[in-house]
């Protein structure tokens, strides 16, 4: 077995500054300073249309201009943007509109389950993440989890309280590879206590903590990886629960108190 010094992802280096730092480069803006990080793209659609959300900026990458919204969420300025799929893209995202402003966020998107009981649309809120992704070991030294925002988490279930939403805490599965997660992989993850299998929660919450900024994340439960043979569930079509989760979303990081207000 390699050392950990043979191992590059584990040579963490504290330094708060890189070559390229974000605020170097990007200009803080005039952004709502909580933003929705929304991972349905039908949703966001949607709410664009229902809130006469307006563009308001765009993140640059290979895949295309990404619109930064700002709407009116019932009386609150809200930035809504879609995040991109996988930590890398999605903490890269995170990490612009931190420098333009944004100060809280929650994301909503859906993740495969791995308990059996977890039925297709039930709400899985992260208390933590195992970190089997890449990206979080840029941000935080090696460790085998990392916990959302105390304020943000607070916010999420006081939502869900006062909303009568039933859902379920617990940890989730970070990892890059989606289709590398094998059974001996899951059974091991379930032994942990893990209830999902997602590809960003562990890199948003560290790279939260590294900026000193509040990070909560809800999840859909989608796709079925308890059993034998992977169930798909229909969670694509399942709309209604996808929006629901966008405005569980909203109402949400809406509540995290910031300083200066």
């Amino acid at each position: 077995m390699p050392t950990a010094p043979d191992v590059p992802i584990l040579e963490f280096d504290p330094s708060p500054t890189a070559v390229i730092e974000p605020s170097e480069h990007i200009d803080p803006t005039d952004i709502p300073p909580r933003a929705v990080l929304c991972f349905f793209q039908d949703v966001i659609t949607k709410v664009v249309e229902e809130f006469g959300a307006r563009e308001i900026d765009e993140i640059r990458s290979e895949i295309g201009l990404v619109p930064v919204y700002e709407l009116d969420y019932h009386g609150a300025r809200l930035a809504l943007v879609h995040p991109g799929v996988g930590a890398p893209l999605a903490v890269g995202f995170a990490e612009e509109l931190i420098a333009r402003g944004v100060r809280a966020f929650v994301a909503c998107g859906g993740a495969g389950v791995l308990v059996p009981d977890v039925a297709l649309g039930h709400v899985v809120v992260p208390t933590a993440a195992i970190r089997d992704e890449g990206t979080s070991y840029h941000y935080l030294p090696p460790a085998r989890t990392v916990d959302p925002s105390p304020e943000a988490l607070a916010a999420i279930v006081e939502t869900l309280e006062d909303r009568k939403v039933a859902y379920v805490t617990g940890t989730t599965w970070t990892t890059d590879a989606l289709y590398r997660e094998t059974r001996d992989k899951m059974d091991r993850r379930v032994r942990e206590g893990c209830l999902t299998v997602e590809m960003e929660a562990a890199a948003f919450f560290a790279v939260a903590r590294f900026r000193g900024v509040a990070f909560g994340s809800l999840l859909y439960a989608g796709d079925d990886l308890s059993g034998d043979r992977w169930e798909q569930r229909g969670w694509f079509d399942h709309m209604s629960g996808r929006e629901a989760l966008f405005h569980l979303a909203a109402e949400s990081v809406l509540r995290i108190a910031l300083d200066g207000e």
